[in-house]
Parts: structure tokens; sequence; C-alpha cells
């Protein structure tokens, strides 16, 4: 179906299949997926029109619709988070410094394997701290090193990038800002 055949109520049909699909969904939903809420073939290009339009019917609301890695999501805008906390109070798993540098590697250098983490943090990395990232589903082997011993090749996932609320990795921050959150251990 082309965008020249579609009628403005056709589109308004279009927006409301998608924002009830999306308003109920449990995970990002990937515009693959949305194509099978129609009978007939719709383009991705209409789709992703009209997510944009929804998008923008959104604005200024306590709610937002977002591109995320795995796909398209409603979420709380994150002002309104501290009102939903009161519902239910949620304390955020916290990970130690050694578990936030294992990632932020990966995050900037990846692929990388448990050798090359271990020689930029000048330190072992033990086998839990991997193992938690993966669990987390932040982490994922996605091969082996053509060298001695095949070490694996560790990357983030899109569950990662989902959880920071990104589409891609691109748009992580530079490097050197985040360097400016990390205070200098006392001496």
């Amino acid at each position: 179906m082309s965008d020249a055949k579609l009628t403005d109520r056709e589109l308004a049909h279009i927006r409301t299949v998608l924002e009830t699909a999306l308003l109920t969904a449990q995970e990002p939903m990937p515009v693959s997926t949305m194509k099978r809420l129609f009978a007939e073939e719709i383009t991705a290009t209409i789709l992703n029109d009209q997510l944009e339009v929804l998008q923008g019917a959104w604005d200024g609301r306590g709610v937002e619709l977002v591109k995320l890695a795995s796909g398209w999501r409603f979420r709380a805008r994150l002002e309104m988070q501290p009102y939903l906390d009161r519902l239910e109070p949620e304390k955020p798993p916290r990970y130690s410094r050694a578990v936030m540098e294992t990632l932020a590697i990966v995050a900037y250098k990846q692929p990388v394997t448990r050798g090359e983490i271990e020689e930029i943090r000048g330190v072992t990395v033990s086998s839990a701290i991997i193992q938690t990232l993966k669990e987390r589903g932040w982490l994922e082997v996605i091969g082996h090193k053509e060298v001695p011993g095949r070490p694996e090749l560790l990357a983030t996932t899109d569950q990662f990038l989902d959880d920071l609320g990104l589409a891609k990795l691109a748009e992580l921050p530079p490097l050197a800002e985040l360097q400016g959150l990390v205070l200098p251990q006392a001496e």
C-alpha cells in the first residue's frame, strides 16, 4: 500500500492500531512486528511516518513514545518518575565499581575480550562480574577472537540500550564527558 493511496481516515486508523498495540505491549516493538497488525501490506515507511505523528501527538504529556534499539515503546517521561516511585518504591540494583567499569569498557570498546578488559582496567576481571552482566541481559558473547585460546568476544545487547533509553551505541555520551562524573579516589 503506498502513501498516495491512503486517506486521512485510513492513516488515523493505522495510528490508532499502532497506539493500542504499543500501549499494551510489554516490550519494545519493532516495525517488522507492527506490520503483522494489519491484514493488508503496509510499508515500513508508512508505519515509521505514522509513529512519528503519534510521537508528536504525545508531546507535553506524562508519557512519551520513543524509539529504542529493539523497537518502539511508550514510557513515562523522566520528570514523572518521582511520582511513580511513590506507588512502588523500588530500589534499583546497585553495582560495584568493577562491574560498572567492565560494562563501560565493553560499551565503548566492543567487541572486546576479557583479557583486553583486564589490560585496560589493570586488574583481573572475575567470572562473576561477566556473569552478572550477562544475567542482566546487558552483555553477550558475539564470537571468539582468532588467537590461541579463542577467547570470547563480548558486546552489549539491545537490552542494554533499551534500559538506557538509547536506540544505538552512537547515542552514548562521549567518553570524555563520563570521566568528569567519576570522582578521583582519595590518596
